[in-house]
């Protein structure tokens, strides 16, 4: 792999999953390469078998369908057989939460790290944030000073105000019911905060589900003109045009051997000019007389 592969390599390996894998797009982001340098690296890490192009047909639980084209990259040379095997096992696949477009991950997960030992540095750890329910109780007596809640109030009643702001209502809106309305005077805050909490809770939001969607057929297509297989034969992920296009398929030299026409060479010995019999030529060209020489 040429330094100019590599490095391109290295900055598909750290772009985020569902990246546009476009070959202008990273060119725009590059900063040393330009679209057709970042074209030719890309074909040559799919020809070297890192990247493919692959076309599946999504099936939704809606009835709805479309195709979604997935770049897959791998860190490791990947042969043609594994590449089939990997779109074959693609079939079927539930892709309910992972069927975005764009860059994704061929190679398998990498095995978790086993725990390090706990850095006693770090081991005390820095006091806890209060939550937002528990501020919110704690900021009644700013709106009210009749619903001053003790510390011990406040951590009682603080699952009650979580589970309200868990259930979408906001800090200002549990606060207002809470103060709104208030008896005069108030005797037992906290027993009054707890009845308007359990007697007032707002209802719990409507579940959102995404529909289940399934790969029902995956296809490769070229990664520069993405023809699918199906319409013109690929050779290592890319079609006969692109790769010639590319020079993929061009016989030359191997690496590190340098052309023979950029080798210095003998040059053939011309004979010496007479400079004054050239002069004198060009004078009589001229019409002008020529100059006596010293004898």
């Amino acid at each position: 792999m040429g330094a100019r592969e590599a490095e391109i390599a290295t900055f598909i390996d750290h772009l985020a999953v569902g990246a546009a894998m476009g070959h202008k797009v990273i060119a725009a982001e590059h900063p040393r390469y330009g679209q057709q340098a970042v074209r030719t690296a890309m074909s040559r890490l799919t020809d070297a078998g890192h990247l493919r192009w692959v076309k599946e047909h999504l099936t939704v639980e809606d009835h709805t369908m479309r195709w979604v084209t997935r770049t897959y990259w791998s860190r490791l040379r990947r042969s043609e057989e594994w590449w089939a095997g990997f779109v074959q096992a693609r079939h079927g696949r539930d892709v309910t939460h992972d069927h975005q477009p764009g860059l994704a991950r061929a190679d398998e997960p990498e095995p978790e790290a086993a725990d390090a030992e706990p850095d006693p540095a770090e081991a005390t750890e820095a006091p806890e944030e209060p939550s937002a329910a528990h501020r919110t109780l704690a900021e009644l007596r700013v709106a009210d000073r009749r619903m001053a809640l003790s510390e011990a109030e406040c951590e009682a009643l603080e699952p009650l105000a979580a589970e309200w702001l868990a259930r979408g209502a906001t800090p200002a809106e549990l606060t207002h019911a809470l103060t709104a309305g208030l008896p005069s005077p108030v005797t037992n805050p906290g027993g009054l905060a707890r009845k308007r909490l359990e007697s007032k809770m707002p209802p719990k939001p409507p579940a959102k589900t995404r529909p289940k969607a399934r790969v029902t057929r995956a296809v490769f297509v070229c990664g520069l003109c993405e023809e699918p297989e199906t319409a013109v034969p690929l050779i290592n992920g890319l079609c006969a045009e692109c790769r010639a296009e590319c020079g993929l398929d061009e016989a030359g030299p191997p690496p590190g051997v340098v052309p023979t026409t950029f080798l210095p060479g003998l040059r053939p010995v011309e004979p010496p000019v007479d400079v004054e019999a050239r002069a004198d030529e060009a004078r009589r060209a001229a019409g002008l007389p020529t100059r006596k020489r010293p004898r």
